[in-house]
C-alpha cells in the first residue's frame, strides 16, 4: 500500500508540475487557461477521491482479513487449551485413582499386620 500512496503522490506532483509549465507557455488567453485549469483541477479531483476510495476498501479489506485471522487463532488456541485441559484432568484423575488404590493396599495391609500380631501376641502370652 506504500507503493500505492507514493505513485498516487508523484502523480499528483507530474501533474501540478505540468499544469505550472502548461500556464507558462501557453498561447491561451487568460479566461481559456483558467477555464482549462479549472478543467483539469476537476479531474484531477474526482481522480483523487476514486484513489482515496479505492484505497479506503483495500484498507477496509485488509483489516477485515486481519480481523478473521485473529478470530481463527484465538479460537484455535481456546480449542487447544481445552483439549489441553480435558487431558490434565483425564491424567490427575487415573492418578488419584491410583493414589486411593495404593492407600486401600496400604490399610488393608496394616490391618492384617495388626490382626496378625494381636494374634501372635496373645499365643505368646497364652505359652507362658
Amino acid at each position: 500500500m506504500a507503493g500505492k500512496t507514493g505513485t498516487l503522490l508523484a502523480v499528483l506532483a507530474g501533474a501540478a508540475i505540468g499544469a505550472g509549465i502548461g500556464i507558462l507557455f501557453a498561447p491561451n488567453e487568460g479566461a481559456t487557461t483558467r477555464r482549462k485549469i479549472k478543467e483539469g483541477y476537476g479531474a484531477k479531483k474526482d481522480e483523487l477521491k476514486e484513489k482515496m476510495s479505492e484505497l479506503t476498501e483495500q484498507l477496509k479489506s485488509k483489516i477485515g482479513t486481519s480481523k478473521l485471522d485473529l478470530e481463527s487463532g484465538f479460537d484455535n488456541l481456546v480449542s487447544s487449551v481445552e483439549n489441553k485441559k480435558d487431558d490434565i484432568i483425564s491424567t490427575l484423575e487415573r492418578k488419584l485413582e491410583g493414589l486411593k488404590n495404593t492407600a486401600q493396599n496400604v490399610a488393608s495391609s496394616a490391618q492384617n499386620a495388626g490382626s496378625s500380631s494381636s494374634t501372635t501376641g496373645s499365643s505368646f502370652n497364652q505359652g507362658k
